[in-house]
């Protein structure tokens, strides 16, 4: 089958590519010449075509597609932890031109094509919003309410595609963090309570790329999730995380207190269709661990400078620091 996919060369796109050709598929990548992006198209050679282009360029878009029986896009300005260093929440205006705008001529695409291909559109838990208050699981009934640009994007995005009268899906990914997360302060904003279902890019790209042939998910909408045994709270998340890397689990002072859009969800149905629940949280902190090699012990011998550098990127910890050192320096009464 030929499968056109946009954002090849992200975190979840380099998995589903993998899937793809696994499967025989024939594959078009769409995605911007970046020097990183260059690299990894290199080390598939001849397996795949690439058409380099840019989601805000119709022209760019329209080639793309020409050709293709189904339509796989991931391509996403994220909020944080983007291989690009763009935020949809510090450049909404720009995000909304590549997410929304980009979609738009996605959607236009296939639909003027003599043969119309099938459009799986990739959306996210987070349209969902706040909903720590509500008892898990989210389900596909649930309500939407962003509370972001990014989701608000993914809510106009769903929409968009529904009203296509393309043969669609869509696919709502919950957390799929990239194997090798950079340590950046947004870690810091999420409470250590929160809920947060994990799902391993790699399963991601199992089931992106077995939708693909699926003939059942036609205008359905899916979580994706990593079913129960990746249901946790974030402060689990972190600990392993920080543990496989050598730190250790940093004070809970350090952690935010507004709730954040995450959850637990309901994916039964979308393993019934796709079958890719394969691995746990735990295969991806072996990853991580892997990854890291020999520089974990060169980490556990810098622990309390690795440790003191985070932290310091916490406005938390230097708040609630700063507030401990003022209370401490208040005189108490002088007893006569």
């Amino acid at each position: 089958m030929r499968v056109l996919l946009t954002g090849a060369f992200g975190n979840i796109g380099m998995s589903a590519l993998e899937a793809l050709l696994d499967r025989w598929h024939q594959v078009r990548c769409f995605d911007m010449p970046t020097e990183a992006n260059l690299a990894r198209a290199a080390r598939f050679g001849d397996k795949i075509e690439v058409v380099w282009g840019d989601l805000r360029r119709a022209a760019d878009v329209n080639a793309a597609v020409q050709g293709q029986d189904v339509v796989a896009h991931l391509a996403f300005i994220i909020p944080k932890l983007s291989a690009t260093g763009t935020s949809s929440e510090d450049q909404p205006d720009l995000a909304w031109e590549v997410n929304v705008g980009g979609t738009h001529h996605i959607v236009e695409a296939c639909r003027s094509q003599p043969r119309p291909p099938k459009l799986i559109f990739s959306s996210s838990y987070h349209v969902f919003g706040v909903t720590q208050h509500l008892p898990p699981p989210r389900t596909v009934t649930d309500p939407v309410d962003p509370i972001e640009h990014y989701s608000k994007h993914k809510v106009a995005c769903e929409w968009m595609v529904k009203a296509s009268n393309l043969q669609w899906s869509i696919l709502r990914f919950s957390a799929t963090l990239p194997i090798g997360l950079t340590l950046d302060p947004y870690l810091f904003q999420i409470p250590l309570d929160n809920r947060m279902e994990f799902t391993h890019t790699r399963d991601v790209g199992v089931a992106v790329a077995n939708a693909v042939s699926s003939e059942e998910i036609w205008g359905k909408l899916l979580l994706i999730g990593g079913g129960p045994k990746c249901q946790l709270l974030y402060g689990e998340i972190v600990s392993k995380v920080m543990t496989a890397m050598g730190i250790g689990m940093l004070p809970a002072e350090a952690f935010g207190g507004g709730y954040f859009p995450t959850d637990w969800v309901d994916s039964s149905e979308s393993e019934r269709l796709l079958h890719y629940q394969q691995r746990t949280f735990d295969d991806y902190v072996a990853d991580m661990r892997a990854l890291l090699g020999p520089k974990r012990h060169l980490i556990r011998l810098g622990r309390p400078f690795v440790r003191s550098w985070l932290l310091r990127k916490s406005p938390y910890w230097k708040q609630r620091r700063t507030s401990r050192t003022a209370r401490q320096a208040i005189p108490g009464p002088v007893s006569s």
